[in-house]
C-alpha cells in the first residue's frame, strides 16, 4: 500500500517539532487523505532538496472578470436608487414615526437575495512534491510501522516455547 507523492501545506493550531530541524512549527505537509503527514518549517519548503512546489495550470486570475464588475456595479446602482427613494419618502413622511412595514419587508428580501448570489471562494492549499530520497524515507517508515503492527497481531497466534525438559 503506497501513497502518492503529493502533499498539501496546511496550518494547524498546535506546534510540533519540524521533521528536519526539530524546531516547533505549525506548518504541516499532509497527503490528501492524511495517510502521511509531517511537520516542517516554512523555510524548508523553499529548499529544492526537500520539496518542490507544484503550480496548478488552471489557476484563476486575481483580478475580477468583467461580468463580476458589471454585476457589482448594477447592484450598487440599485442600492443607490433605493437609498434615494427612501430619503424622498422620509422627507414626505416626516410627520409619521414609522415607515410602512411593506417597504421594509421588500428591502429585506432584496438584500437577502443579493447576499445569497455571491458564493464564498473555496480555500486552496499549496501543493508540494517531496524529493525522491525524502519520500522513500517516508514510505520506508510507513512500511516499518505496518510490519510492526502485523507482527504484533500475529505474535499471540504463534506457539510458545516448550517448557518441558528434553529426556
Amino acid at each position: 500500500m503506497s501513497f502518492p507523492n503529493l502533499y498539501y501545506k496546511r496550518t494547524v493550531a498546535t506546534a510540533k517539532s519540524c521533521f528536519i530541524c526539530y524546531k516547533p512549527t505549525t506548518t504541516v505537509l499532509a497527503t490528501i487523505d492524511t495517510t502521511d503527514f509531517l511537520y516542517t518549517c516554512p523555510v524548508h519548503l523553499t529548499d529544492p532538496g526537500f520539496t518542490t512546489c507544484v503550480n496548478e495550470p488552471d489557476t484563476k486570475k486575481a483580478s475580477p472578470s468583467a461580468e463580476e464588475i458589471a454585476k457589482v456595479k448594477q447592484e450598487w446602482e440599485e442600492k443607490q436608487k433605493k437609498k434615494k427613494e427612501t430619503e424622498k419618502e422620509k422627507d414626505k413622511d416626516k410627520d409619521k414615526d414609522k415607515l410602512p412595514e411593506e417597504t421594509t419587508q421588500e428591502s429585506r428580501a432584496a438584500t437577502a437575495a443579493s447576499g445569497q448570489s455571491t458564493p464564498a471562494p473555496t480555500p486552496t492549499h499549496e501543493r508540494y512534491v517531496l524529493h525522491r530520497n525524502i519520500f522513500s524515507l517516508r514510505v520506508a517508515e510507513h512500511r516499518r510501522r505496518r510490519q510492526a503492527a502485523q507482527a504484533k497481531t500475529l505474535a499471540p497466534r504463534l506457539p510458545g516455547t516448550p517448557t518441558n525438559t528434553i529426556r
